[in-house]
């Protein structure tokens, strides 16, 4: 029996690492993404001198982050400034525990879950993790003794406690038709891609409640054109104007994590996750070891699909004036997210 739990336990541990080893490499691939995907909008180059197509800069500026100098403003908080980017980045990094990046894989006679926490409220869960971000940036812009950063900070906290609310009613509607939090259950229903005469994606059954959700995303993540706590023609720099070295580098990091997280909830949520059409011919096929797998690889393509829509929406739309963020939070999305439970109800009601 001991033994049993060791190795369960370390076979989580395991896990763990490798989703965050995962997690730290595609946030920091994503920012030589993201300055490709700008040139080629931008009809340039891009990156190109450290590697073959530039493809080590983010190790170089990996290393320029390590190897610059540590500044802490004589009239900062040192505690608390040390304190935000690590809250960031740490929230950002345990979103992922929840989320199923595929079925079990079977080598020989063990048995290896792709999911490190497979509980049954994986969607509060997640909710209660995001909440937690917005601490990471309100502290280190209040620490810092800078007004534009504590006016970021401000921005924030307002955009970030408003468009919670337009998400989470948005998920309200999906769970009723799920009747389920787990994030297992939720993918396992979405088997496949057609069932009974319907598509068995989640997009399908709600495509408002997922439009609200990628809209809500991007103000989570402070993604353009809801990047307003860190608008540099007004802030300067926003929360993050008075930190250098890793410590700007862990809001950096954190921004990126956030967003494939969020991209992994969306896939998993909406399209399916490691679910798509033919899986069972698949894995039928390549067996228990190699079948889920291709789920796995499947849902990162997913994720990649997004984090390039989060770079393409960047690169394509301006940012929105402060009211105009929050009267689209407030006076729109809102009321859209309740229309669409009482829709839903009514749907569910009369249409099973």
């Amino acid at each position: 029996m001991e033994l049993a739990l060791i190795g369960f336990v370390g076979e989580k541990f395991i896990l763990v690492g490798i989703i965050f080893g995962i997690s730290l490499v595609v946030a920091m691939y994503s920012t030589y993404a993201e300055r490709k995907v700008a040139a080629f909008f931008q009809d340039r180059v891009g990156p190109n001198r450290a590697g073959p197509l530039g493809i080590l800069q983010p190790l170089a500026d990996g290393a320029k982050m390590f190897m610059k100098e540590e500044i802490i403003p004589t009239r900062a908080s040192s505690l608390l400034f040390i304190v935000g980017p690590s809250l960031a980045i740490m929230t950002a990094c345990i979103g992922s525990a929840v989320i199923p990046w595929g079925q079990p894989v079977i080598i020989g006679s063990d048995y290896f879950d792709l999911q490190v926490a497979d509980i049954n409220v994986g969607v509060l869960y997640i909710f209660g993790v995001v909440s937690l971000g917005v601490y990471g940036v309100m502290i280190g812009g209040w620490a810092s003794n800078n007004k534009y950063s504590l006016l970021g900070a401000i921005r924030a906290a307002s955009q970030n406690i408003s468009y919670e609310i337009a998400m989470g009613l948005s998920i309200i509607a999906l769970l009723m038709v799920t009747g389920t939090l787990s994030l297992r259950e939720i993918v396992e229903q979405q088997h496949g891609f057609w069932h009974h005469g319907y598509f068995t994606w989640n997009f399908f059954r709600q495509p408002l409640g997922f439009l609200l959700f990628i809209v809500c995303a991007f103000a989570e993540t402070n993604r353009t054109p809801f990047d307003l706590p860190e608008c540099e023609t007004e802030l300067v720099g926003g929360y993050h104007t008075e930190y250098s070295s890793m410590k700007l580098g862990f809001y950096l990091f954190s921004e990126y994590i956030n967003m494939f997280v969020s991209s992994a909830v969306m896939s998993t949520l909406y399209f399916g996750g490691y679910n798509y059409p033919g899986m069972d011919y698949v894995n039928a096929t390549l067996g228990g070891t190699w079948g889920p797998l291709v789920g796995v690889g499947v849902l990162f393509a997913k994720i990649v699909f997004f984090i390039f829509f989060f770079m393409w929406v960047r690169w394509t739309i301006p940012r929105f004036r402060y009211d105009q963020l929050m009267d689209l939070g407030w006076k729109i999305l809102i009321p859209l997210a309740i229309a669409n439970i009482v829709l839903t109800g009514l749907f569910s009601t009369f249409f099973k």
